[in-house]
């Protein structure tokens, strides 16, 4: 029997694989379909989204207001409010990551940084982890933003406006989302 770090055993899966292809490779993920067969005999198949993940940051004034960016996402064709982020290159360290997007989208860089923890972002089809980091004492600067992000914009906002804007909706973001309450939490 398999068991992972959290108890969950997964020596108990209903299902074998029967094959797996990779049938597209892109710059942010490639996808594979795997063909299973369930115990009962019944195929089954699964598209995955394999994602090398990302690194969120949390950047914290010394008011404790919280820097949101605002970008325009294109899946979406509509700009969203959220934590500074970016791509993990493959093999690279997510706090190398997370304090390159900070000081990328904000301009602004940090000492102190820390780790907050990691959420699958959507695990039914898609392998992406992403790790927050909370940055405090920041250092302002200017942004180095990529061509895709020169329309970005910068906003501070407290923990009580945050929590406003997630009730009625104006935060959407879940990276976001999990990395404020993970703030909160430490906070």
């Amino acid at each position: 029997m398999l068991s992972c770090t959290f108890g969950i055993n997964i020596g108990n899966m209903n299902f074998k694989l029967k094959s797996s292809k990779t049938i597209f490779r892109g710059r942010v993920f490639d996808l594979k379909v795997d063909e299973i067969i369930y115990n009962s005999g019944n195929p089954g198949i699964r598209e995955v989204a394999i994602h090398n993940g990302g690194a969120v940051i949390v950047p914290v004034t010394e008011e404790g207001k919280i820097i949101f960016i605002r970008q325009f996402r294109y899946p979406l064709q509509m700009p969203l409010l959220e934590l500074p982020a970016g791509k993990l290159e493959k093999g690279e360290d997510p706090f190398v990551c997370a304090v390159r997007e900070l000081q990328e989208e904000t301009g602004y860089t940090s000492d102190d940084v820390t780790f907050l923890g990691s959420i699958f972002t959507t695990p039914g089809f898609c392998t992406e982890e992403l790790f927050i980091y909370m940055a405090k004492n920041l250092i302002p600067g200017k942004p180095d933003r990529e061509e895709g992000e020169q329309g970005m914009e910068v906003f501070e906002y407290s923990l009580k406006e945050i929590s406003q804007m997630i009730k009625t909706h104006e935060i959407k973001d879940a990276k976001t989302i999990s990395g404020i309450y993970m703030t909160k939490l430490v906070m």
